[in-house]
């Protein structure tokens, strides 16, 4: 009969440290957001804006550079996050990691899209793919609260 109860005790406590786990990963992500939108906003003003007719390359400045860069960070641990939620099996972080990592995806796209032609479209689309992932991933870090 213990030997029942400890194993029982043991999930409980190995669920409760993976969703830990996702809740910090959450937290790191937002941080990767948040600079990676400071990074958008500091190119924004101090850089070099593409035209429809002159495109700007995706390394062509430092600031611009940190920006990709961190994009691939970002898809990594959006990845690795959506894989740990789904091996926790909880409905709701797995959701909303798929949904944080779809709009990061999405900003990435959109930021190819002005980079080429300066579309004030793409340049909404980015924003507001951010704003998704960064709500979703704020709303872990609270949902997922001890």
């Amino acid at each position: 009969m213990s030997d029942t109860h400890t194993a029982a005790a043991a999930a409980v406590t190995d669920r409760a440290s993976r969703l830990a786990r996702l809740r910090l990963s959450s937290l790191g992500l937002v941080t990767m957001l948040i600079i990676q939108f400071i990074l958008g906003m500091i190119y924004n003003l101090y850089g070099t804006a593409p035209t429809a007719a002159k495109s700007v390359g995706m390394f062509s400045s430092p600031v611009l550079a940190v920006h990709v860069i961190l994009f691939f960070l970002l898809v990594i641990a959006a990845v690795m996050q959506l894989i740990r939620a789904t091996g926790a099996r909880h409905r709701l972080t797995a959701w909303l990691s798929a949904v944080g990592l779809l709009g990061i995806l999405a900003a990435g796209f959109a930021g190819i899209g002005f980079i080429g032609n300066g579309d004030a479209g793409a340049s909404l689309g980015m924003s507001l793919a951010f704003a998704v992932s960064l709500a979703c991933y704020v709303v872990l870090i609270f949902a997922l609260a001890p």
